[in-house]
């Protein structure tokens, strides 16, 4: 029992640091909701690396080409000329109706050979901008921006400390279970963005960064040999000092129904990247899952089986309960705060809701498992399959037509 009271305390105690971070993550959505920035809205280039056709890529590319600024192009860049999502692109922009619609240009980068696809891919199309371009935006097919989604991510770059905007993914569910629980396991890293922009990450999905930046700081020589755009983009920031401005605005909501295999798949990829580009927030995710599942987990062991024995079982069960409700009071705060920015209704329905008051502890498991699965260094993205040796050196061991 002492020992499961220290492990309880334990959880307890990480409950309420998560908790404090919930509250953190709302107050600065809400304040940042409220904020006026300069207008600012010179040429940019937007890149959109495509691998395959995603749910909803029609949707998607259409919302784009739909946004609300005044000069922009967009670059999409595929390894393959019969890419089948080229074909989806192309259908998009004929059946696109607004009259100043922004130039799209295709260039197909070849296959990779030392490096990820989506990172040669983007090597291969910054070359490729206009000259008059002053900054480069990246976005991922399986994101659905609003219509001012670009008008908010260049906006912060007016001022020029700031190395990077940078918004993030939001799983909006379809389907079961495996669909709710990948959107609750990604919700913990959403929140993990806020006012500190020294400990702000890129997500290479939604992020925005001024040319001159990405250029003196030799982004894309530094892509070379890597498999991750955004974790590589965001060391070459903080290794120069510059902020990296995370944007409320610029939740992208992501509609995709998953399986359990497609979630694990998912999950288990992004810690084995994380354990390769940063090995300190693995080994963090990996103790903390490990110390909350010992507490919460083997707590209702522990109730169960003093419950068969007929002894008593009030104190671990009030502890469990205690643990459960700080849980389900930051995911509710998070939940809301995000309800701001996203209008789907699929936000505010009760299954969603109960999905992110109940699955967070599932959540917890499944991060333990991916941390653990990370020992393997081997991914597959995009039908490609990946030894990671290091942060620099990438080795392609399979490619899939």
């Amino acid at each position: 029992m002492w020992a499961y009271y220290f492990l309880a305390a334990i959880s307890i105690w990480l409950g309420l640091s998560s908790l404090r971070g919930g509250l953190r993550f709302a107050r600065y959505l809400h304040a940042e909701l409220k904020q006026e920035y300069p207008e600012f809205t010179p040429f940019v280039t937007v890149f959109v690396p495509c691998r395959g056709t995603d749910a909803g890529l029609s949707e998607n590319f259409t919302a784009i080409l739909a946004q609300d600024y005044p000069a922009f192009e967009i670059i999409v860049v595929s390894d393959r000329a019969d890419d089948e999502a080229l074909a989806v692109v192309a259908e998009a922009r004929r059946s696109f109706e607004k009259q100043d619609s922004p130039l799209v240009r295709v260039v197909i980068a070849g296959a990779a050979t030392g490096s990820g696809q989506k990172v040669h891919n983007l090597r291969f199309a910054v070359a490729e901008a206009d000259p008059q371009s002053a900054v480069f935006v990246f976005v991922d097919t399986d994101a659905r921006p609003s219509n001012r989604w670009l008008r908010s991510l260049v906006a912060p770059l007016s001022d020029e400390s700031i190395g990077a905007a940078t918004g993030y993914r939001w799983f909006v569910a379809r389907g079961g279970t495996a669909a709710h629980l990948r959107s609750v396991w990604n919700a913990s890293i959403a929140s993990a963005l806020g006012a500190q922009r020294d400990k702000n990450f890129c997500w290479g999905g939604s992020t925005a960064i001024r040319r001159e930046t990405f250029e003196r700081l030799k982004v894309a020589e530094r892509w070379r040999g890597t498999v991750s755009d955004d974790f590589t983009l965001t060391r070459v920031l903080h290794d120069a000092a510059l902020p990296i401005k995370f944007v409320p605005q610029c939740l992208t909501p992501s509609f995709e129904g998953c399986s359990f295999h497609e979630l694990i798949e998912f999950t288990t990829r992004q810690l084995k990247i994380t354990r390769a580009y940063a090995p300190h927030l693995w080994k963090a995710v990996l103790t903390g899952s490990l110390l909350f599942g010992l507490g919460f987990f083997g707590g209702i062991v522990l109730v169960a089986e003093r419950a068969t024995m007929g002894l008593s079982f009030a104190a671990p069960l009030i502890l469990l309960l205690v643990i459960f409700a700080l849980g389900m009071m930051k995911s509710h705060l998070r939940l809301r705060a995000v309800r701001l920015v996203i209008a789907d209704r699929r936000l505010r329905s009760f299954t969603t809701t109960l999905a992110h008051l109940t699955l967070w502890p599932m959540a917890s498991l499944l991060f333990l498992g991916n941390a653990l699965a990370a020992i393997s260094r081997r991914i597959t993205w995009r039908g490609i399959t990946y030894e990671l040796k290091s942060s620099t050196e990438t080795v392609i061991i399979r490619r899939e037509s």
